[in-house]
């Protein structure tokens, strides 16, 4: 079974050759840790993303590993060089098969 979530990412659409931009990229999950218990005593199951990486142009150009103790619907902050024209496609996977995929567009001058 393979489960996803919404994301949201924030970054401008164009940029001039060179310049520096700031990318946020979110995604809604619970990130349940896997050491908290029921109120009836019970392990709740960790289920947590466990790797989110950005490719611009199908070239990585951020990676980013998880642990159980990152909080819910985590939020990356993280700086590019706007080089060329393209497509930079986020990707979140994680426990229990979870997956979530988004693109951003941008024209660079």
């Amino acid at each position: 079974m393979s489960k996803t979530s919404r994301t949201s990412i924030t970054m401008p659409s164009s940029a001039k050759k060179g310049s520096i931009i700031e990318i946020r990229a979110i995604a809604q999950h619970d990130m349940e840790s896997g050491f908290r218990y029921t109120e009836s005593g019970k392990l709740i199951p960790r289920d947590i993303i466990r790797v989110f990486t950005c490719t611009y142009n199908d070239v990585e150009i951020f990676k980013a590993d998880f642990y159980s103790g990152i909080g819910a619907n985590p939020l990356i902050i993280f700086t590019t060089i706007a080089t060329e024209t393209g497509v930079l496609e986020f990707k979140w996977s994680g426990d229990n098969g979870y997956e979530a995929v988004n693109q951003a567009n941008i024209t660079v001058s």
